[in-house]
């Protein structure tokens, strides 16, 4: 029988609007990174097998965070990269240490940084702001002017970008579609996705939550009310597929994940398996699917 092998206290604490915290777990060799902003306003590198803590580095007056902490390899240093109100540090994960920070952003803290080739990309959204920054990673204390590749005044609230190659993708919480090249944020593409509707809750407006993700040559964007949009990676705007669950009308709020092949999909009601030549879902019932 499974039984639990540790338990660690992170806070207690919540935002202002009460949501809670929705940051994912990051993983630095013997560490489990914890972004605990929200809860704890810390970041917190605990022992992997033990949960005992190894350090801690304090975010006190940084407001609310659901960023999950990300590794970027800077050349000679690995650092962990976190997007904060207001700032983007970048800490050393063996000790929590802080390598540089970035004003180069506003709004809030909901999305996560993506990197490639040692250039950080990050989002910002809702109050404060709307942007989004390529900042260069391995530099030292205060990086918004030295560090900064480019900063264009589009943004994202809640969804995350996904980097491929030459291009930057993301869709926002409005349900638009954003390609910017990544080596000079040039924009490639801005396309509204047709039919969207907000979810319940205090998102109504918001018809998209989840971030794009990127498998078999696709971008995969899971909308709240309104199903699964497919497109065509690349910088040409290209609508292959849209595709709903007939039989569930609950809110999809969470990022789609892939597996061998399979797409994964979870509701404010289920957890559905999507895939050729399998259609168990966890409810074992097959789901109705609409293509549109």
């Amino acid at each position: 029988m499974p039984r639990t092998l540790w338990r660690t206290a992170v806070g207690t604490g919540s935002d202002f609007m009460r949501m809670g915290s929705g940051s994912s777990l990051a993983v630095y060799k013997n560490l489990l990174i914890v972004n605990a902003s929200t809860e704890g306003q810390a970041i917190l590198g605990l022992d992997a097998a033990t949960g005992s803590q190894v350090w801690k580095t304090e975010t006190k007056g940084y407001g609310s965070s659901q960023s999950t902490p990300v590794i970027v390899n800077a050349g000679k240093q690995e650092e962990l990269v976190v997007n904060l109100q207001g700032e983007i540090w970048g800490l050393d994960p063996k000790d929590g240490g802080l390598f540089w920070f970035s004003n180069a952003l506003g709004g809030a803290a909901n999305t996560t940084a993506v990197a490639q080739q040692g250039i950080i990309y990050a989002l910002g959204g809702g109050p404060g702001g709307t942007g989004a920054a390529a900042i260069r990673a391995g530099g030292h204390d205060d990086v918004t002017k030295s560090g900064l590749v480019w900063k264009k005044a589009v943004g994202s609230y809640v969804p995350s970008p996904v980097i491929l190659g030459d291009y930057l993708y993301w869709v926002d919480d409005k349900g638009t579609a954003y390609c910017l090249k990544a080596q000079s944020g040039d924009q490639v593409y801005r396309e509204r996705l047709s039919g969207l509707a907000g979810g319940g809750g205090r998102g109504r407006s918001s018809p998209v939550y989840a971030s794009m993700v990127a498998a078999d040559g696709k971008l995969y964007l899971v909308s709240r009310r309104n199903g699964t949009f497919v497109l065509a990676q690349g910088p040409k705007f290209e609508l292959l597929a849209h595709n709903e669950i007939e039989s569930d009308s609950s809110d999809f709020n969470a990022s789609p994940a892939v597996v061998q092949g399979r797409l994964l999909l979870r509701s404010n009601q289920s957890l559905y398996c999507i895939g050729e030549g399998f259609s168990k879902t966890s409810r074992t019932t097959n789901p109705v699917i609409r293509s549109k």
